[in-house]
């Protein structure tokens, strides 16, 4: 990483971050020793959190792709993180050329590795706003240029909403973005949950409200399923991540509930 000198305004060294741990989770060379000694907190309460990270990863990539098929040429990946393999962008336009796509992030690495990356790409930008503010988000310049509300988009809330706490009213901003979207529109979820590994979750929790600058809720099924009211579910339903239409070499756990992450992937009902 960069020394302090360099760093984006904003950022700081000395607190945790959600979007520079993931990058770690994910192998990458974006964060801080904070952030790695977060991480190998949070490997020692669960020792397969980068095989889930990496799940979650995937995930991402087959809702993509299936949402391109679906007929879909617009996202708006909310908390999109530092920019890693396999980006939004990226997949999408290999398998829909034209496709847009505006990243949302409000962790200052963030913006600023995106911005970079997306310098030369015409149909893909980064908005520096938080996804709490629904209304900044949609009358942001990138998504006025770049998203057409007269045609589908998929909103993709990729381990996003468990940063948001009851108070700040996950479903109400989930509920902001579905009214703003047209028919034939997507979300696409995935959420950590307490319903099978509680002490996990409660672990988990406690480590990111005592080192990182976002605490976890974790939440239980029928909480996540909640937050798709207004969308009609795809065949599987609300899953375990690695078992949300695995591709044909992907390994199927014995145990899925060990990935204790939820996900899924609706469309808006008419």
């Amino acid at each position: 990483m960069p020394g302090s000198e360099d760093l984006p305004q904003g950022a700081d060294p000395n607190k945790a971050s959600v979007a520079r741990m993931y990058d770690a989770m994910l192998g990458g060379q974006h964060n801080f020793a904070i952030d790695r000694e977060a991480l190998a907190a949070f490997t020692a309460i669960d020792p397969q959190v980068r095989t889930l990270a990496r799940a979650n990863r995937a995930f991402l990539g087959r809702a993509v792709r299936f949402l391109v098929e679906a007929g879909v040429r617009q996202f708006i990946d909310l908390g999109s993180g530092i920019p890693t393999q396999g980006n939004v962008h990226e997949v999408a336009q290999a398998a829909g050329p034209g496709s847009r796509v505006v990243y949302v992030d409000n962790d200052p690495v963030a913006v600023a590795h995106s911005a970079s990356l997306l310098a030369d790409n015409p149909d893909a930008d980064i908005v520096d706003a938080d996804i709490r503010r629904p209304a900044d988000i949609l009358s942001s310049e990138p998504v006025r240029k770049l998203i057409d509300f007269e045609q589908p988009v998929a909103v993709l809330m990729i381990t996003i909403l468990h940063f948001v706490s009851p108070e700040e009213n996950p479903a109400g901003i989930v509920a902001a973005f579905r009214d703003a979207l047209p028919e034939e529109s997507w979300l696409a979820l995935t959420h950590a949950t307490n319903q099978d590994r509680p002490d996990t979750a409660a672990a988990v929790g406690q480590l990111y409200r005592s080192r990182a600058s976002s605490p976890v809720t974790a939440r239980s099924h029928g909480e996540i399923l909640g937050l798709f009211d207004g969308f009609d579910l795809v065949e599987p339903g609300l899953v375990h991540v690695p078992l949300w239409r695995p591709d044909p070499e992907d390994r199927i756990p014995d145990n899925p509930s060990e990935y204790w992450v939820y996900a899924g992937v609706g469309r808006k009902r008419s």
